[in-house]
């Protein structure tokens, strides 16, 4: 498993749109991620339903706000 590592935004969206990359908000509150939802971001807890079943070379991006 390789390190975490920083992107920007202009680095992230484009692969985030194409479907290459999986965006996901970190906040555990469903509140704040309706607040503070990102364009094409997922829920934690939609990522946690899907985890068992994504591939495991799968680009995966948390953010908070």
């Amino acid at each position: 498993m390789s390190e975490p590592r920083r992107v920007t935004p202009a680095e992230i969206f484009p692969k985030v749109k194409s479907g290459e990359t999986l965006l996901v908000c970190a906040y555990d509150d469903d509140a704040k991620f309706r607040r503070l939802r990102l364009e094409g971001a997922i829920s934690l807890a939609e990522f946690r339903s899907l985890l068992p079943n994504l591939p495991p070379e799968r680009e995966i991006v948390f953010y908070c706000a």
